[in-house]
């Protein structure tokens, strides 16, 4: 049996995601094994987050810093706007290396069901960003959810009276995907987003 401190550490862990109860006991076990090459510098390292952690007051990223690396990078294009509903989906789009413009996160989606209206999410902001201007193309990079759909066609609403252009990520057929193993949802997207073959 493993003392108190042992077990709440476990089970501290055991709620992030992605980890259960087992895989805990086993990464608990992994730093109490190599308490000087992984504890102790996990622990400095989560110290060091825990007291400069911020929310960008720009752009709504997570960071160490306000405003976030990603709004402080000269080299980014600052006409290009990518809007995500979630910071884990501004870190996935950014880690591709392939957008060279700015974010901003709504903080959500639109949910009748979940009662997440308009004024919840960081939609006003966005408009203000825009309104602002310095901004030529607009990028909505909602999930392709329902939810996701909702907002990125309310988003368009609202941007429709800003001279900028409107773009919404593309929806189908995922590289190397097999049409027989595709749900039916991504094979209507994929034929109504079908183009001409140059």
């Amino acid at each position: 049996m493993a003392s108190q401190q042992i077990e709440a550490l476990s089970q501290a862990l055991a709620r992030l995601p992605g980890l259960g109860p087992r895989s805990a006991r086993r990464a608990v076990l992994h730093l109490m094994k190599r308490k000087e090459t992984a504890l102790v510098p996990l622990l400095a390292a989560l110290q060091d987050v825990a007291t400069r952690l911020s929310t960008c007051s720009v752009c709504g990223n997570l960071d160490t810093s306000d405003p976030c690396s990603i709004c402080k990078d000269m080299r980014r294009d600052e006409r290009l706007l990518c809007v995500v509903e979630e910071v884990a989906d501004l870190w996935a789009l950014d880690r591709s290396r392939l957008f060279p413009g700015r974010y901003h996160v709504l903080g959500g989606r639109l949910s009748a069901l979940e009662g997440i209206r308009p004024e919840d999410l960081g939609i006003d902001k966005l408009v203000a960003r825009v309104a602002a201007g310095g901004i030529d193309e607009v990028v909505l990079a909602m999930n392709a959810t329902l939810e996701g759909q909702t907002t990125a066609h309310y988003l368009a609403e609202r941007l429709e009276k800003f001279p900028i252009r409107l773009t919404q990520l593309a929806h189908g057929l995922p590289v190397g995907g097999e049409l027989d193993y595709l749900d039916e949802g991504t094979l209507a997207q994929a034929l109504r987003a079908r183009r001409p073959i140059a």
